[in-house]
């Protein structure tokens, strides 16, 4: 790289460079260790497998330690600064890079304590003692066994234990659940256990008509009122939901599989389903603008065919362009994420979102929010506060480095992953870092994941949120969502967080890129000190994750 590009990584910590380039930095290290300690604590470690003693004396050198030549470690400023930096260690890289195809997560063993119980009790000893086999257990081990089983047997006497059901006494299958009232006249659920509770209607071999009992019929996880649906497509039905009382301010809207279209895992889940899921995104958000800028919507109580949907953005994009700029709107950035998959350590620490019935959240953020004084409530200070949204710090980046560039960040961004080498410069491997292409969109492993199989999703015209994506680039990415969601769980990916980093929809930047980031949890990788700190800690080369992806991609679009 030339000179200026060096200054210009510096001002900008961003590996995408000018002339549309990734530029990382390797760390060489060699160094020396004053030695301070005073005592040499000598002892057998074990012995050798032909008998001879193994003590740990090079635990205790004499001097000072030299350390000539330590492992490469590869430093990689993510392409948005406000991501942090990746680090990859080159020796661990290596070994994936020799097979790409052995970054993969194995499938959970199959696990059933009843068959246990029966090979070491025998079936009549069993059929007298399983309840109390099962009763005995302590909470971590019943925990345990509720997450990992695949055992139906197993699973419906865990929830039989854990809660009260109420059958049909005509044919004996389920009704629901025994409810009680609390002192403020609601309705709850009679559990004895809820972290089993929970655990169990999270675990795919539990029967679904326990399943629906338990978590899935409209109603039983609370009053939530259900306010929209998408059904057209035959086997496909997904509810709306709202939730009042939210952790995102000002509310939120939750996008659910129904009962009647039960779906525990990716590979269950549909075209038509990803495409309603997202259906109900896109009406929602067009339906809030269009209250905002005073848009009739039809008084039936009917949800919007894909053309009238089309036809409402159209009717938002020129009221947004005819308004008057000094009547501001009040929500101008769109909030939508998906937490898939779920799990409960038997310590008690839950591992990944809320439920693993596929699940998508939306939401729109307000342009700013009334300032208060610390302790104090009551209302306006005199100044406003911009309100948080992720996309926003991609907008004043682009504009930071078109400024101190001149030229467009998304440009030289998809610029830099077309052209792209791989970091080890080994020319007989892999280079690419694209894993799917349409003419709407590009979908790939960026140069810094911050997680380690993070998977980047790009419109590929500029278009910096849904209100500017036609219906040709809403339906690429709906395909290409699921494309990607279930490349990574045929890798074995069981926990992975989705989201969209969009532009405020008042914005005047006109080459903001919609984008999504895909970023799968890895068993062995917990959030550490260096996490918490943005610096993302890698095993394998980006290149050689993004060619195990293709490897799974024929498979992919032949499900589909």
């Amino acid at each position: 790289m030339t000179g200026n590009d060096n200054i210009f990584i510096m001002k900008l910590r961003t590996c995408v460079t000018p002339p549309g380039k990734f530029i990382v930095g390797v760390h060489k290290s060699c160094y020396q260790v004053k030695n301070f300690r005073e005592t040499d604590a000598i002892t057998p470690l074990g012995t050798f497998d032909d008998g001879s003693l193994y003590e740990n004396h090079r635990n205790f050198p004499a001097g000072d330690v030299e350390e000539p030549d330590a492992d490469w470690v590869y430093e990689i400023p993510n392409a948005f600064p406000f991501r942090g930096t990746t680090y990859i260690s080159k020796s661990w890289a290596d070994s994936k890079a020799a097979d790409p195809t052995s970054i993969v997560l194995s499938e959970p063993p199959r696990i059933s304590y009843t068959s246990a119980l029966k090979k070491w009790l025998g079936d009549s000893a069993f059929s007298e003692n399983n309840k109390k086999a099962f009763s005995a257990l302590p909470d971590p081990l019943l925990l345990a066994l509720a997450s990992t089983s695949t055992d139906p047997d197993d699973l419906v006497r865990l929830a039989e234990s854990c809660c009260d059901f109420v059958r049909d006494p005509s044919d004996n299958h389920l009704v629901g659940l025994t409810y009680s009232r609390d002192e403020k006249g609601r309705a709850h659920a009679i559990v004895k256990n809820p972290a089993l509770f929970e655990v169990l209607a999270n675990n795919i071999y539990l029967p679904d008509d326990y399943k629906n009992a338990m978590v899935l019929k409209p109603g039983v996880q609370g009053g939530s009122e259900i306010i929209g649906e998408s059904g057209n497509a035959p086997g496909s039905h997904i509810f709306e939901y709202l939730r009042r009382n939210s952790y995102i301010p000002w509310g939120h809207y939750a996008a659910n599989m129904s009962n009647n279209s039960v779906r525990y895992h990716i590979k269950h889940l549909t075209l038509d389903d990803i495409t309603g899921l997202r259906h109900l995104y896109y009406q929602r958000t067009y339906a809030r603008m269009a209250k905002q800028l005073n848009l009739s919507l039809s008084p039936q109580r009917k949800g919007l065919s894909p053309s009238e949907l089309e036809a409402l953005r159209i009717a938002i994009i020129h009221a947004l362009s005819s308004r008057l700029q000094d009547t501001p709107l009040q929500f101008t950035a769109t909030l939508w994420g998906w937490n898939y998959g779920f799990d409960f350590s038997p310590s008690g620490y839950r591992l990944h979102a809320s439920h693993q019935q596929i699940h998508q959240q939306f939401a729109m953020v307000p342009e700013t929010i009334s300032a208060a004084a610390s302790g104090r409530h009551e209302g306006k200070q005199g100044l406003d506060i911009p309100s948080y949204s992720c996309g926003d710090q991609v907008t004043e980046f682009i504009q930071i480095y078109r400024e101190q560039t001149g030229q467009g960040f998304f440009d030289n961004y998809i610029r830099a992953i077309r052209t792209n080498q791989r970091l080890d410069d080994k020319k007989e491997k892999e280079n690419s870092l694209i894993i799917y292409e349409d003419d709407q969109v590009i979908g790939f492993v960026p140069k810094a994941q911050t997680s380690q199989w993070e998977i980047q999703l790009l419109v590929k015209q500029p278009a910096g949120n849904i209100i500017e994506t036609d219906t040709a680039t809403r339906d690429a990415l709906d395909k290409a969502i699921l494309i990607t969601m279930k490349i990574l769980t045929a890798l074995g990916a069981r926990m992975i967080t989705v989201i969209e980093y969009a532009k405020r929809i008042d914005s005047l930047v006109t080459d903001q890129h919609l984008f999504y980031a895909f970023l799968p949890r890895i068993p062995e990788s917990p959030g550490t000190f260096s996490e918490a700190q943005l610096r993302w800690i890698n095993g394998h080369f980006p290149e050689d994750f993004s060619a195990a992806c293709r490897a799974r991609l024929k498979n992919t679009l032949n499900s589909l």
